[in-house]
C-alpha cells in the first residue's frame, strides 16, 4: 500500500470534519501550503524548471498546425501577444495575492484564497454573499497545487469550510459547477495526451517495416492503416489504469522527473531537424481565414497552461522575492520556444503540417526515437494531471462506503475515469480540435478572464486608475470572445465529416 499512499481512516475523518469555521478552514490552508519547517525551499533553477515543466507538454506541438491556423505573420504575431499578456495576467495574480495577503496578515494566499477573499472583503455587498464560491475554490485549487508537479507535502484532502444556512444552496450551486468545470478540464488533458500517445503509438507501429537508417522527408504514400487508431487507444488504457493506482506523490514525482528528460532530448531532435533545409514561404499564406484563427486562439492559450501554479511556486520558494525574476526569464524562453517551433515547424512542412509535429518527422528510427520518448513523457504526465479530478472525486465516493469498500472504490473510480478519458478520445479522435476546444472553455477563462476580474474586485475601491480598469475589462472581454467564438468554431468542426489528409493518422503518410 505504499505506493497507493492513502489512509482511509483519516479520509473518512476528513470528509465529516466540515462544521469548522471559515476563519479556521483558512487558517489550515495557509498553513498546509507552507513548505515544511526544516526544509529549504525551492531555489531559483527548481522553480524556473517547475515553471517551463508547467507550461510545455502536448500543446507544443500542436503549434505548427496553430500557426498554419493563422498565417505566417499573424500567427507568431499573435502567439507573442497572446504571450505577453498571458504574464500579464500572471503578474495581476501575483499582485493581488500578495495585496491581501498584507491586508489580511497572512504569509501568502492561493489562487482559489485570492478569489475567496477578495470577494469576502470587497465593498459590493452581493459579491461578499457570494464568496462560498471562493471558499470552494481554494479547497479545489489547493488539491491542484498538491497534483505532484510541486512538493510531496501538501495534504490533497483538504475540504473547503461549511457554509451558514441561508447560504447553503448557493454553496452547492457553485461547488458543483466549479468542481465540475475542474474535473472537465484535467480530464479534457488526459483525453488529449490519450490521443498523442496512440498517433504516435500508431504511426510508430504501422511503419517499422519501412523505416530505414536513413532520415528523408516524409513522402505521401497513401498508406493504408492496419488497424485503426482506437486499438492503439485500447492498448494503452490497462497500462495507465496501473500507472494511476500509484497515488504516493514522492513516486509521481519521479515519474515527473523522467517525463522531464525525455521531453528535453525530443525537443533538442526536432528542433535539429525543422531548422535543416527549410523551404522558402512564398507560397504560404500572411493571413488565413477568419474561422481558423479561432481555432488558433483555443490551441494558443492552451499551451500556456501554467497561470494556475504561478502563485504555489513562488509560495514555496526558498526567497520568494526572486520569484518575479524567474518568472519573466522563464515565461521568455517559453514565448520564444513556442513562437521559434510553431513558425518553423509550419515553414518546414507547410501544408502538410499535422496536429503534431511529431507526425511530420522522417520516417527513420532516429526521429521514430523522438516520438516514442516523447509520448512517454506525456505516459508518465498524465498521472500529475488525473491526479486533480481524482482527489475531488474519489474522497466523496469513499464516504459513500464503509471503510472495507474503501480500496475497492478508490481503485474503480480510478479505472473507471481513465476509462472515460479513453472513451472521449475514441469518439472525438481529432487532437487539434480537442486541443483548441479545451483551450477555448477553459484555459481562457483561467489565464485571462478570472486574474482580470480579480484585479478590478481588489483594487476598484481603492482608487483604481480608469486606464487599469479599462485594460482588465478589455482582457475580460477578448477572453469572453475566445472562449465562445474558439467554442463555437471547434464544436462547428468537430461535427464536420473528416478530412483524412488532415486527420491524426498515418494514412496518407509514410
Amino acid at each position: 500500500m505504499s505506493l497507493l499512499g492513502r489512509n482511509y481512516n483519516s479520509e473518512l475523518n476528513s470528509l465529516d470534519n466540515r462544521s469548522q469555521s471559515p476563519s479556521e478552514s483558512s487558517s489550515s490552508i495557509t498553513s498546509e501550503n507552507v513548505h515544511p519547517a526544516g526544509e529549504a525551499g525551492l531555489s531559483m533553477m527548481q522553480t524556473l524548471i517547475h515553471l517551463l515543466k508547467c507550461n510545455i507538454g502536448t500543446g507544443l506541438l500542436g503549434l505548427p498546425l496553430a500557426i498554419k491556423n493563422a498565417g505566417l505573420l499573424v500567427g507568431p504575431v499573435s502567439l507573442l501577444a497572446i504571450g505577453v499578456l498571458t504574464v500579464h495576467c500572471m503578474v495581476i495574480l501575483l499582485n493581488c495575492a500578495q495585496h491581501l495577503s498584507q491586508r489580511l496578515q497572512k504569509t501568502f494566499v492561493n489562487y482559489g484564497e485570492a478569489t475567496m477573499y477578495s470577494l469576502e472583503t470587497c465593498p459590493n455587498t452581493w459579491l461578499r454573499t457570494h464568496a462560498v464560491w471562493g471558499r470552494w475554490s481554494s479547497a479545489v485549487s489547493h488539491r491542484l497545487e498538491c497534483s505532484g508537479k510541486i512538493s510531496a507535502h501538501c495534504n490533497p484532502h483538504l475540504q473547503g469550510s461549511s457554509d451558514s444556512p441561508a447560504q447553503a444552496s448557493v454553496a452547492e450551486i457553485y461547488r458543483y459547477t466549479v468542481s465540475f468545470l475542474l474535473i472537465i478540464t484535467q480530464l479534457g488533458f488526459c483525453s488529449v495526451y490519450f490521443m498523442f500517445m496512440a498517433d504516435n503509438l500508431q504511426q510508430m507501429v504501422e511503419e517499422a517495416h519501412v523505416t530505414s537508417n536513413i532520415c528523408q522527408p516524409r513522402e505521401i504514400l497513401a498508406l493504408t492503416p492496419i488497424l485503426d487508431i482506437r486499438f492503439y487507444m485500447l492498448t494503452i488504457l490497462p497500462f495507465l489504469i496501473l500507472l494511476v493506482f500509484i497515488q504516493n506523490l514522492k513516486v509521481l514525482s519521479v515519474f515527473s522527473t523522467l517525463a522531464n528528460i525525455t521531453t528535453v532530448g525530443s525537443m533538442a531532435l526536432i528542433f535539429e531537424y525543422i531548422m535543416q533545409g527549410i523551404p522558402y514561404p512564398s507560397n504560404l499564406p500572411l493571413m488565413a481565414n477568419w474561422k481558423t484563427f479561432l481555432l488558433f486562439f483555443g490551441t494558443a492559450i492552451f499551451t500556456f497552461e501554467g497561470v494556475g501554479m504561478v502563485l504555489p511556486l513562488k509560495n514555496q520558494m526558498k526567497h520568494p522575492q526572486q520569484f518575479s525574476f524567474v518568472l519573466y526569464l522563464g515565461m521568455s524562453i517559453v514565448i520564444i520556444l513556442y513562437i521559434f517551433l510553431g513558425t518553423l515547424g509550419y515553414m518546414k512542412f507547410g501544408s502538410d503540417t499535422q496536429a503534431s509535429i511529431t507526425l511530420n518527422l522522417p520516417n527513420c528510427w532516429l526521429y521514430q526515437s523522438v516520438k516514442l520518448m516523447y509520448s512517454i513523457g506525456i505516459f508518465f504526465t498524465y498521472a500529475l494531471q488525473f491526479h486533480v479530478p481524482a482527489e475531488i472525486i474519489i474522497p466523496f465516493a469513499v464516504s459513500q462506503v464503509s471503510e472495507s469498500w474503501a480500496l475497492f472504490v478508490d481503485l474503480s473510480v480510478r479505472s473507471g475515469l481513465v476509462c472515460l478519458t479513453c472513451v472521449s478520445a475514441i469518439l472525438i479522435p481529432r487532437l487539434d480540435l480537442v486541443i483548441s476546444l479545451v483551450g477555448s472553455v477553459s484555459s481562457s477563462t483561467l489565464a485571462l478572464i478570472i486574474p482580470a476580474l480579480l484585479e478590478i474586485v481588489i483594487f476598484y475601491s481603492e482608487d483604481m486608475s480608469c486606464v487599469t480598469l479599462a485594460k482588465d475589462i478589455m482582457i475580460s472581454i477578448l477572453g469572453l470572445l475566445g472562449c465562445i467564438f474558439g467554442t463555437y468554431q471547434a464544436l462547428y468542426e468537430l461535427t464536420q465529416p473528416i478530412n483524412h489528409s488532415m486527420a491524426n493518422s498515418t494514412g496518407v503518410y509514410a
